[in-house]
């Protein structure tokens, strides 16, 4: 699978001139007393798989001094890399900075509390390579997390995205994902769209797995990200804006134009009704609601119209200014009859 975009891979290596074969990206808001452990667990847990490695820590603008914890723990093992934001900007932006800077060829996502398992790290990677897939979700067995706050959300969630995006997994909300590097140099992730990376990069084509994981207590403390319930408002939006994107992304006159002709037509169909009263049943129609929600009818179906005809002049101008293309490619059969790669691709 070839995607590349805008967001050139920078491939950098290792200190043994060796790319590493694993990125472990983790957002971290507030977790000072975890951070020990979680250096601890993760470097173990990785050193086990027999595999050169990397994680990039992103403090997502720290007040309790985890950013000193994360500088200890570089300072120990510089396999571990920390980025600092200047201020909370939100999980969505940490884990773009965490792709951004990643490195491997399969780019591992995980919390920062331990209630994703970093031996469970293993298993989404072999998943992956077992069923050839671009991208390996994690499904979070036995959760520990409240009922009504947590649970119900995200069951309510994972049945939108798969109505809205023809994407189902069994657990949306499970930040221990493994991508092929491919993929996530390839996403830009706006509002909470970090959930929904499986979903954004459906559009390309990429192949998802899921895998059972364990689901463990919080080591310290609660979430600084905010309750289930709290945040679902955003989240439902962000997600109908990835499925208008999705869908209509390349295209917005069909959704913009096919509101606009149904709500002119039946304007007109209500306007005709009401000029066959006036004119055979000499009937006043000036005084009646249907007229001015005839008018209404016509002038939005011209509004809805002009906003798709405008949609479609933003997308022209959006992809041949920047020279962006509409399709992927995974592979080409060239003249030799072998499978090769597509060239690069600006998508």
């Amino acid at each position: 699978m070839t995607l590349t975009g805008t967001r050139e891979a920078s491939v950098r290596l290792t200190a043994d001139g060796v790319r590493p074969a694993l990125s472990i990206v983790i957002p971290l808001f507030n977790e000072v007393e975890t951070i020990p452990l979680l250096a601890e667990r993760l470097a173990a847990a990785l050193d086990r798989l027999g595999r050169s490695w990397e994680v990039i820590v992103v403090d997502d603008g720290s007040t309790d001094g985890s950013y000193e914890a994360l500088a200890r723990v570089h300072a120990a093992d510089p396999r571990f890399t920390v980025i600092q934001f200047r201020r909370n900007f939100g999980q969505t932006p940490a884990f773009m900075a965490g792709f951004d800077a990643a490195r491997g060829g399969i780019v591992v996502t995980m919390d920062a509390d331990l209630q994703n398992d970093p031996d469970d790290i293993g298993a989404v990677v072999a998943e992956m390579e077992r069923g050839g897939y671009d991208i390996v979700s994690g499904w979070r067995q036995d959760r520990k997390e409240p009922l009504l706050r947590r649970r119900i959300p995200s069951l309510f969630g994972n049945w939108v995205m798969g109505v809205l995006t023809g994407v189902r997994l069994k657990d949306t909300g499970c930040s221990l994902k493994a991508y092929r590097s491919e993929v996530v140099k390839n996403i830009k992730l706006y509002g909470n769209l970090h959930r929904f990376v499986p979903a954004a990069a459906s559009w390309y084509g990429v192949t998802i797995g899921q895998v059972p994981v364990r689901d463990n207590p919080r080591a310290h403390g609660t979430s600084k990200y905010g309750l289930g319930i709290k945040r679902a408002p955003r989240v439902l939006l962000d997600l109908l804006t990835l499925y208008f994107l999705r869908n209509f992304g390349t295209r917005p006159i069909h959704i913009f134009g096919g509101i606009g002709i149904v709500s002119g037509l039946l304007g007109v169909l209500v306007g005709l009704y009401l000029t066959v009263v006036k004119l055979v049943y000499h009937q006043n129609i000036g005084d009646r609601p249907l007229l001015l929600l005839a008018v209404l009818l016509v002038i939005l179906g011209v509004n809805f119209l002009s906003m798709g005809f405008l949609g479609e002049l933003v997308v022209r101008s959006y992809h041949e200014a920047q020279d962006k293309p509409i399709y992927t490619v995974r592979r080409v059969l060239d003249a030799a009859g072998d499978p090769t790669p597509a060239a690069p691709l600006r998508g």
